[in-house]
């Protein structure tokens, strides 16, 4: 039996966690790579409907990484994230997913290493709670 290798789908902000994950890059700061990342322009462009999708497509977790409270390029599209994805995480314990496979955090451009940490922080957790509850396997 092979070991479990989580698949996650990262959706980040192209003006913080995207630069941060970039900073972590050029530092050369390692990190798992079991994450697949989408750059947004906008954490308040997410919609629950790409993050529900994911997960009905096997992603074992979904990680959304958002300007810090106050810093956003948009003003505020990271509090209607916050709302948003609060709001998801409900919907995804009614149909039986555990609310720790879906992850919102601040990062903010210039914080490599803090995006490094929770990158790794969450594999962990992911791989901790072991496959998700579809059968399919993504493909990406």
């Amino acid at each position: 039996m092979t070991a479990f290798e989580p698949k996650i789908i990262a959706l980040v902000c192209n003006w913080c966690a995207y630069t941060a994950a970039d900073l972590a890059g050029t530092s050369r700061l390692s990190y798992p790579a079991h994450i697949r990342m989408i750059r947004m322009m906008c954490t308040g462009m997410i919609d629950s409907k790409y993050i529900l999708k994911a997960f009905l497509d096997g992603a074992d977790g979904v990680f959304v990484g958002g300007c810090h409270p106050g810093d956003c390029h948009y003003i505020d599209g990271n509090l209607k994230a916050k709302k948003r994805i609060l709001g998801t995480g409900k919907i995804l314990e009614q149909f039986g997913f555990e609310p720790e496979r879906l992850r919102l955090r601040w990062i903010g451009a210039s914080e490599g290493p803090e995006f490094q940490q929770n990158m790794t922080d969450f594999v962990t957790a992911i791989k901790t709670l072991g496959p998700g509850q579809t059968n399919n396997r993504m493909v990406l």
